[in-house]
């Protein structure tokens, strides 16, 4: 007869526990325990319990390589769910294993731990000119979707803002926002560039340059070595504002002009908002570096097509009329960034990852464990964001900006036709853009250092685990998780350069380092000031009502006025930002680097964890003692502020 020792740990969250009765088998390289009741005569598994049972068995079992729940009916309650932590299990020689869990478990069933994930359904639905996503909707999604404390927050806020929509458009009506400087916005919360000074500084070129470097949207500029033919920008247009006896053609050697093309907005459709038609500007905008660093707006184009009614813009304009072609560029800013940076390559793409990881993992596969903190509640948000926000009739098609959902379809598609695995790895993405050199461009110097720390972590986790190029050909599983990534996610796009299949050591390192940055440094970078951004809002405007100006003619404040988005569209707006950048309710708990959940449970992973939190809280002291010399401090990738997962 032989005792085995089992431990059962129940989670913390207030319904955690369960009155349904558990049964336990063993399963063993020399055979399998009986079936048997985990009893201690007191109440089992209640939340934050760990129970201490033990369990019989004829005969040795040898390595014990898996486990069986077995949740069953008690007595005449009724039947509910239960979240396992984790079951450890101790032989009678001394050696212990550990079986993560970390799901619900509804319905009487069967278990096996290491093997499965619960039989929870995974499958694809398409959407159309896009890639794949989970199939399911926020009606039919499993009990263990909602239950945490933030995502249940999360709904809740969606659902009341989808409903209020009508009530804060009648409430505010269709006017335009009141002719003053800006409301106070005294106690709103301070990033790294706040409320208070955007209403100051919106207007001003450096602070409209700063955004590109430091805003949301950081991943737009590039270096401009020759002029696009489509903008024909002169020296002598530009000539008094680039320095004495600098000229135009040696500053494009010098490599201190860069570009922001706003191509993809060509042809999307705009709707009506209010009765009103709304407009989109694909704008071209030459900026300036400075010898001081700064970067400044130089000329501005607001459409493609240069010609008598698409003229040049300068900052010797009129300073209505200047202020108004910034204004139209960051509208265009507001689209390409909603769209494209933050919806398609933040949260689409990570939920891609995260259920081909559900389907295509096991739990005891080192990959699933090494990832499964990065893609939490990545499908969750996605499915309530295409409930309450993109639905028909949604948020989003009744006054989310110009574009409406037919228009946010036409530019996502384009948008994924000229994603590149290069755009996705932000060492290549520097370097293909040309802006290692840019000054002042704290993403980039910030988002390195982070790279770098998850590399070095993720290549500490494979080395373990794939000693040779060959280990990473030969895993089936791994390779059937990037082949299903490619095909539903990318769909099977090779002009992309995502690979289909990994060969080496090294290509497996820079995946996984590409999957973990997207879900987390990278989302966070994209989200975590759109509301300050944006609550003033002529310095991101969600739609334009008037079509761009045809002609150099001066622009008064009142026709500024008429023509950005009127008060009911912004309030709804900000409302939605809100929510959007909102952090998780328990984010101290899972910003990055941090793993309550132990899914690892040997003595290498665990001291790499630790390496990887010591580099990032280098990190996190070196970004302090830079933002301390900063009239803005850049916050958006200061670790403890990142959280693992693209989780908001």
């Amino acid at each position: 007869m032989a005792t085995y020792k089992v431990q059962v740990s129940t989670g913390q969250e207030p319904i955690a526990g369960t009155f349904d009765s558990i049964f336990i088998t063993l399963v063993g390289s020399r055979g399998e325990s009986p079936k048997h009741a985990l009893d201690a005569f007191w109440v089992d598994f209640q939340p934050g319990a760990v129970g201490e049972y033990e369990v019989p068995s004829a005969q040795s079992l040898g390595q014990i390589v898996l486990v069986r729940l077995h949740k069953e009916p008690y007595s005449f309650f009724p039947e509910n769910i239960w979240f396992c932590n984790f079951v450890r299990v101790t032989s009678p020689e001394g050696q212990t294993y550990h079986f993560p869990c970390y799901q619900w478990i509804y319905g009487y069933c069967t278990v096996e731990l290491a093997e499965s994930t619960g039989g929870i359904h995974r499958g694809w639905a398409q959407v159309p000119g896009f890639s794949f996503c989970y199939s399911l909707t926020v009606r039919n999604f499993p009990n263990q979707n909602t239950w945490d404390g933030s995502f249940r927050y999360t709904r809740l806020v969606l659902i009341n803002l989808q409903y209020s929509v009508p009530k804060a458009s009648a409430f505010f009506g269709p006017c335009s926002l009141p002719k003053t400087r800006g409301h106070n916005l005294k106690g709103w919360h301070v990033s790294a560039a706040s409320p208070e000074y955007v209403t100051e500084h919106w207007k001003e070129d450096e602070f409209f340059g700063y955004q590109y470097l430091n805003g949301v949207n950081p991943v737009v500029i590039r270096k401009c070595t020759e002029l696009p033919d489509n903008f024909p920008v002169t020296h002598e247009m530009v000539a008094g504002f680039l320095g004495e006896s600098a000229s135009l053609h040696e500053e494009l050697k010098r490599g201190s002009l860069y570009v922001a093309d706003y191509k993809l907005l060509e042809d999307v459709p705009a709707i009506r908002v209010n009765g009103r038609q709304q407009y989109i500007a694909a704008p071209l905008c030459l900026l300036h570096q400075k010898p001081s660093g700064a970067l400044v707006p130089l000329a501005i184009q607001l459409s493609q097509h240069p010609g008598p009614n698409s003229p040049i813009f300068l900052p010797s304009d009129s300073d209505w009329l200047w202020t108004l072609a910034k204004t139209w560029v960051r509208s265009s800013e507001f689209h390409l960034h909603e769209v494209t940076s933050h919806l398609l390559r933040a949260h689409l793409l990570a939920e891609v990852f995260a259920v081909a990881t559900l389907r295509q993992l096991p739990m005891c596969h080192p990959l699933y464990k090494l990832l499964v903190p990065h893609i939490r509640f990545s499908i969750h948000i996605d499915v309530l964001a295409r409930t309450f926000l993109v639905s028909p009739g949604g948020v989003f098609d009744r006054v989310k900006g110009s574009t409406g959902r037919q228009g946010l379809a036409d530019l996502l598609r384009k948008s994924f036709e000229n994603l590149t695995y290069t755009t996705l790895c932000l060492p290549d993405d520097i370097q293909e853009r040309g802006v290692a050199s840019l000054k002042n461009y704290y993403y980039r110097d910030d988002g390195l250092k982070i790279w770098a720390a998850i590399e070095s972590f993720v290549s500490g986790i494979v080395a373990i685990y794939y000693r040779t190029n060959l280990a990473v050909q030969g895993d089936h599983e791994l390779q059937a998780w990037v082949g299903e990534i490619f095909a539903k996610g990318f769909l099977g796009r090779q002009a992309s350069g995502v690979p289909s299949a990994l060969s080496s050591v090294a290509e497996l390192t820079k995946y996984l380092t590409m999957m973990i940055f997207t879900c987390s440094a990278y989302h966070a970078a994209v989200n975590a000031g759109q509301f300050e951004l944006a609550v003033f809002m002529p310095n991101s405007p969600s739609s334009m009502r008037k079509p761009p100006p045809q002609n150099k003619a001066p622009v008064t404040l009142e026709e500024f006025l008429d023509t950005i988005p009127e008060m009911n569209t912004t309030s709804i707006i900000l409302s939605v930002l809100w929510v959007l950048r909102n952090e998780d309710r328990d984010m101290v708990r899972r910003s990055l680097g941090t793993y309550p959940e132990e899914h690892f449970t040997e003595e290498g992973p665990k001291q790499l964890m630790a390496a990887f939190q010591d580099r990032l809280a280098e990190i996190s002291r070196e970004i302090e003692e830079r933002n301390q010399s900063l009239t803005l401090s850049y916050t958006y990738l200061y670790p403890p502020n990142i959280e693992n997962s693209t989780a908001i």
